[in-house]
């Protein structure tokens, strides 16, 4: 790997003949660094895709190619690329559904918008993977189409596919109005295969390395019918009355995919929230349409994860979450049912006798200053963590909190996006060191010559500092020899490096 090559492919600031002459030597890193530029011109957005498909593929996603530059023949991958993000031309899905190659006629089954004499044909394709492919992506009329399908797989992908009709979905759980599924990937790998009306000689597992763990089948898919069910019952057009049904099934896997779904009624919830997996009351406490009288009983759940999922719940009730943050390890980060807070749910919150309330609270960037103000004049150390990156705090606020707990604010004062030039500088010369408070001045907007060579005695800060433009030029240029790759391609990415020397390392 070039890795100075690297680095001037995403420098902002190189000219555009550079680029150029970077296209003509490109290896797969220089492309993709040159594919991700900006101000990447049509026409060397054509030259690069030239030298690499891959690339192709990636700058057809990213809306620089389109299917005037693009031959389906000498690059497929890309023809199916601006296929899938329906910039492809209907001749190109015809070609590609009778392609010989599976891998693409699979990639052709996940695009939208394919004309119906296409699916017609996916539909029919000999590869079960191409077919549940289809399944997964396609319309509700061919969904409806595919759920009757003979093969156990394609009913599984009809099953997760939310176009497929509710009452499609509903007779997959049910099996009423569908002929049994005839085959799976089991039974297609079977080495002599058995008739399906009696079970296989291999009821176990199949050692075939591209079957999931536990795949299985005794003449009825059991593995692939289970996964079915979990993928319907996942699938939030299913009816809420079929799956219901499952909220005591033997299957953990199939109660914990009903926790997530809104639409239960409530006696559900009450069975889940006491169902002995951690995971499913989990999921359940954090699911947004559970009602307050089930939330509040998840709030005393023997597991802390239970609880700390519950905090997560954009509609737990405040005084609720107020006494989860005293009894649950939840840290400094903007729960949602904070950030909904009102105005005078905040007044209230900021006066809380609990600290770990406060500190819920500072995680808000958008206080008012008051409240702002008051937090960041707090005597706990956990709160002045959480408001320490709040907008709008002056110098003198973010000095004190450094006064009163040093180390143990240090990193998030400099992680402030109005901290100063000089108390950058303080930041970087406090007695002891956090190498973390390095890493954030580094990466600082303000962040003058003389915090960023102090950042570059750091060996994780080093290559973050390296690429900042206030870095000296001359500095810049000896880091172009540094002995770690990872400083050398951040120095040659440096906007402030002179145009003189980006030639010269170009050559």
């Amino acid at each position: 790997m070039n890795h100075i090559l690297c680095g001037l492919a995403a420098n902002p600031a190189l000219p555009a003949e550079l680029v150029d002459r970077l296209i003509t030597v490109a290896d797969d890193e220089i492309a993709t660094e040159l594919a991700a530029r900006e101000d990447l011109g049509h026409a060397q957005a054509l030259a690069l895709a030239a030298r690499d498909e891959g690339t192709a593929v990636h700058l057809a996603y990213e809306g620089r190619l389109t299917s005037a530059d693009i031959d389906p023949v000498a690059q497929p991958q890309a023809a199916l690329a601006l296929l899938d993000t329906g910039a492809g031309l209907p001749e190109w899905a015809r070609r590609f559904a009778t392609d010989p190659v599976t891998e693409r006629r699979e990639k052709l089954a996940a695009c939208p918008d394919l004309p119906p004499d296409v699916t017609d044909t996916l539909a029919a394709d000999s590869e079960i993977a191409v077919v549940a492919e289809l399944a997964l992506w396609t319309t509700p009329d061919m969904a409806a189409r595919l759920a009757r399908h003979p093969h156990a797989e394609v009913r599984r992908a009809v099953a997760a596919n939310e176009a497929t009709p509710p009452a499609v979905l509903e007779m997959l759980l049910t099996g009423d109005g569908l002929p049994p599924a005839r085959h799976c990937l089991v039974c297609d790998r079977e080495r002599t295969p058995a008739p399906h009306a009696r079970p296989h000689p291999h009821p176990h597992p199949h050692p075939a390395d591209d079957l999931p763990p536990g795949a299985f089948c005794t003449g009825s898919p059991e593995s692939t019918v289970h996964d079915m069910w979990r993928q319907a019952l996942s699938n939030p057009a299913t009816p809420a009355r079929a799956a219901a049904g499952f909220a005591g099934h033997s299957s953990a896997l199939l109660r914990w995919s009903l926790a997530g779904r809104s639409d239960l009624p409530p006696e559900v919830w009450g069975r889940l929230a006491d169902d002995p997996l951690p995971g499913i009351r989990g999921d359940l406490a954090e699911n947004p349409a559970v009602d307050a009288a089930h939330l509040r009983a998840l709030a005393t759940d023997v597991s802390p994860d239970v609880r700390r999922s519950l905090a997560h719940n954009p509609r737990v009730p405040l005084d609720l979450l107020a006494s989860l943050a005293g009894t649950t390890k939840i840290g400094a980060t903007l729960l949602p049912r904070i950030a909904a807070a009102t105005p005078a749910e905040v007044e209230s919150l900021a006066k809380s006798p609990d600290p770990a309330v406060r500190m819920l609270l500072a995680a808000r960037r958008d206080l008012p200053p008051g409240t702002r103000d008051a937090l960041a004049a707090d005597t706990d150390a956990k709160v002045l963590k959480s408001i320490a990156p709040h907008p709008g705090l002056s110098e003198a606020r973010l000095r004190d909190m450094i006064d009163r707990h040093g180390v143990r604010v240090l990193a998030r004062v400099a992680t402030n996006p109005d901290a100063s030039p000089s108390l950058l500088e303080h930041v970087t010369r406090h007695d002891p060191p956090v190498p973390k408070a390095f890493r954030e001045v580094a990466r600082h907007r303000n962040a003058t010559a003389s915090a960023l060579l102090a950042c570059l005695t750091d060996r994780q800060a080093r290559p973050i500092a390296a690429a900042h433009p206030s870095l000296p030029v001359p500095v810049v240029v000896e880091l172009l020899g540094d002995a770690e790759g990872r400083v050398v391609e951040a120095a040659a990415a440096n906007p402030s490096l002179p145009p003189a020397m980006m030639l010269k390392l170009a050559r």
